[in-house]
């Protein structure tokens, strides 16, 4: 069974910037951790080393130049995703409203496996989930900011409480980023439907979808 309130409007078109932004992200977030845990791998924050074939760089010097140079091309990527998402009002429009209530109701709907999932449209349990990321792209900059410069952002890396510091957090986010990827790929499993507007730019047909499997016309 499904949520008693469908939406009887047609799934919104995928823009195209967004389609290539999101798949820019794919080879870019990819080089960015695998050349983190290279780095990880010389200084480890944890107390065992990273399988090499995980890691981008071969060494130290190595993966600190793979992790920079990626750097700019997610950064880059993310400035354009998000430029054109306030500018157009596409944040806006997907990721709010977003009530305590609704997000409760959701999240008793998804234990049960009666979330329904529609192309082109969040949930609140969604919402919850991208502005979470959202945050945590932030906080990886911040970090990274940190870590990269502590000289020159002395005061950013004491609001983290210091260089070691700021690398756990870095890490930190990195690891709850890495969750965020693993959820959506298994949401993309499950939910198939969701994959050709990222594609195509159209869902095909108006199916929805709960989590427990059924299909609803």
């Amino acid at each position: 069974m499904s949520d008693p309130s469908p939406s009887d409007h047609p799934p919104p078109r995928q823009p195209l910037i967004l389609r290539a932004t999101h798949w820019i992200n794919v080879p870019a977030m990819a080089g960015m951790v695998m050349s983190g845990l290279g780095i990880h791998n010389a200084h480890p924050i944890l107390p065992w080393p990273v399988p090499a074939w995980a890691t981008l760089g071969g060494w130290l010097g190595g993966s600190t130049v793979w992790h920079f140079a990626v750097m700019w091309l997610l950064v880059a990527n993310g400035a354009v995703y998000l430029a054109y998402g306030l500018a157009s009002g596409h944040l806006r429009r997907r990721l709010t409203p977003l009530r305590l209530g609704d997000g409760l109701h959701d999240l008793r709907l998804a234990l049960a496996l009666r979330l329904r999932h529609e192309p082109g449209r969040y949930n609140n349990i969604q919402k919850a989930l991208y502005i979470g990321v959202l945050l945590a792209g932030v906080l990886m900059v911040a970090s990274g900011l940190a870590i990269w410069k502590p000289v020159q952002f002395a005061g950013l890396t004491a609001l983290f409480g210091g260089f070691a510091a700021a690398r756990v957090v870095h890490f930190l986010g990195m690891a709850g980023i890495l969750a965020f990827l693993l959820l959506h790929v298994v949401m993309v499993a499950i939910v198939p439907a969701t994959l050709p507007p990222m594609i195509l730019g159209r869902a095909r047909g108006r199916r929805r979808k709960t989590v427990g499997g059924k299909d609803d016309e």
